[in-house]
């Protein structure tokens, strides 16, 4: 187990954005969690991303209470809907972090190189960032995150508004980084795309998860009532 939250709580001054959350996150599969807008999935993301801590409850990382140590917060990475690009090349973009984490040169070279590969763009990186398409900009995001060797990647609804051929593409890179190790979480309002690349599904509703499974068991043979109508779309968005 890579992650497990046990009662986790997070409050918007008087306002529980999350309520009670006991959730555990498996090495190397691909979690997906779904819910209406305002369910707390991008709150749920944060906190699992260490970029918010829960005014309650006990994160543990790999087994041990996490510290929120600076070591422990660079195993995981999040990758926003709409991310930040930097108005330079798409090398120096992927490079940033490597930097930052004072990793040496040659080894950024190569750890750039390896990223570029995995998301398809190998020419690109001389390229201005900032004028590329929405979709290859959230490629050159997630490189970023493949570059510093997280062992989890979170990505908040990384396909939102991109058209069909980019969230192949964007599907495709998720495969291909659960298959090199990296745990990864997204949220999504896309069921179909839920069912394609998940292992597992965790439905958020008014903050609460409500249900927890795999694929085929939450699509077909969901055990709560509020997941049979999310599902249904008598729950809307």
């Amino acid at each position: 187990m890579i992650v497990r939250l046990e009662r986790i709580w997070k409050y918007f001054g008087s306002f529980p954005a999350l309520k009670d959350i006991n959730l555990d996150i498996r090495e190397g599969e691909i979690l997906s969690i779904i819910g209406s807008s305002g369910a707390g999935k991008t709150t749920l993301l944060r906190i699992i991303s260490m970029l918010d801590m829960p005014d309650k409850g006990v994160y543990y990382l790999k087994g041990k209470e996490n510290t929120y140590s600076i070591e422990q917060r660079r195993s995981v990475t999040m990758v926003f809907q709409k991310p930040v690009i930097f108005n330079t090349s798409v090398y120096k973009n992927i490079e940033f972090g490597l930097k930052v984490r004072g990793v040496e040169n040659g080894e950024a070279r190569k750890r750039v190189k390896e990223a570029l590969s995995m998301v398809g763009l190998e020419d690109y990186a001389k390229r201005r960032a900032k004028t590329l398409s929405g979709g290859e900009q959230q490629r050159v995001a997630i490189a970023r995150a493949v570059a510093v060797k997280p062992e989890l990647i979170v990505l908040d609804e990384p396909t939102a508004n991109l058209d069909p051929q980019n969230i192949k593409v964007i599907e495709d890179i998720i495969k291909k980084m659960a298959e090199q190790g990296i745990t990864v979480v997204f949220s999504t309002h896309n069921m179909f795309q839920a069912k394609r690349i998940a292992e597992r599904v965790v439905h958020l509703h008014e903050g609460k998860i409500v249900e927890v499974g795999n694929v085929k068991k939450i699509f077909e043979n969901p055990s709560s009532e509020v997941t049979k109508k999310f599902l249904s779309g008598e729950l809307f968005y």
